[in-house]
């Protein structure tokens, strides 16, 4: 069990972050694992055939992601800076890692080392290199063709988090993160297996929470890194990341409300564009506009603009009438 102690100051710090690096090593994870991540079961095998023919081979990275996973190198999983960094920028901070910290990161993994493992420990800087090589190359293939929708869960994730803070405060934020995390008198709790330690945030660094999809079904947590410890988790709404067809609503909301727009706010468990809410539903994009903004109109719906994008997700109001609807 990991106890993170909150200061008021702490509470006051804490903020969202998403990260692609973090994608690339927890989908390396569900790669080599794809018995424990079986939500990414058909990413797995697509991603598995186009891996093999574009000859897209990663041995560094993967050798620094062992599966079952104690410790991934913390150079190579850092808890972000900013709330959104490209991947260029995360992998510029990788190359950055002085030798001394490579070499201590590496240390804390078990031995005996992969040679490419041993290779890098003798030579940082020629390793980092060969390793962001390995990182962009995986990259391409695997994750930049799922980045958008997988950006846009993490978007709605920051959005659903901060209308919980608004309505129930720093509870109500950490309330429901992950099965294995709890919130109770001023401290976060982490249920880590075979892990004790404490760590008091008084010096009001805060938390960095960064929804991650590919971390499912676990958690994970940096308590003791150069700057903000963080706190990697499975985002709300997850089960709808590779889904491809829309679901049935209830049918006594769509007796109340209509069926189009029963579809719609059913679809709204997750931030959606309308674009995407056109195709998912096989209605044409100025009908789906028009049922949003009635929906927005009866406060069922709440828009939220991400880069270029504008997002949709049902209110809570929305969830009490689905709730109220549905059989039983």
């Amino acid at each position: 069990m990991l106890r993170l102690e909150f200061s008021v100051e702490d509470i006051a710090r804490t903020r969202f972050a998403s990260s692609p690096l973090w994608e690339v090593v927890t989908s390396v994870q569900a790669l080599k694992d794809p018995g424990r991540h079986v939500l990414h079961l058909s990413w797995h095998d697509v991603t598995q055939r186009r891996l093999s023919r574009e000859g897209v081979n990663f041995p560094l990275l993967s050798a620094l992601v062992p599966v079952p996973s104690y410790y991934v190198p913390d150079f190579l999983t850092p808890v972000p800076d900013t709330a959104a960094p490209t991947l260029d920028e995360e992998l510029a901070g990788v190359a950055a890692t002085p030798p001394g910290l490579v070499r201590t990161d590496l240390e804390r993994m078990p031995k005996p080392w992969p040679a490419l493992v041993s290779a890098l420990h003798r030579d940082p800087a020629t390793g980092l290199a060969r390793l962001i090589d390995e990182i962009r190359a995986y990259w391409a293939v695997a994750l930049a063709p799922h980045w958008p929708r997988i950006k846009r869960l993490l978007d709605g994730e920051v959005l659903h988090r901060a209308r919980a803070l608004a309505h129930g405060g720093a509870a109500a934020l950490f309330q429901g993160l992950h099965p294995q995390v709890s919130w109770h008198e001023a401290s976060l709790r982490v249920a880590h297996p075979a892990y004790e330690a404490t760590r008091a945030l008084d010096a009001g660094l805060g938390l960095v929470l960064v929804p991650s999809v590919f971390v499912w079904p676990g958690v994970f947590s940096q308590s003791n890194p150069p700057g903000q410890p963080g706190l990697v988790y499975p985002p709300h709404g997850i089960g709808q990341l590779w889904g491809s067809g829309a679901r049935p609503a209830p049918r006594a909301l769509a007796g109340l409300i209509g069926p189009s727009r029963a579809r719609i706010l059913i679809e709204l468990e997750v931030s959606t564009s309308t674009a995407e809410l056109s195709s998912r539903l096989k209605m044409s994009a100025p009908n789906v506009s028009h049922h949003l903004t009635t929906l927005r109109k009866a406060g069922l719906v709440a828009a939220h603009r991400a880069g270029h994008s504008v997002l949709y997700l049902r209110t809570a109001a929305a969830q009490t009438l689905i709730a109220a609807c549905e059989p039983g």
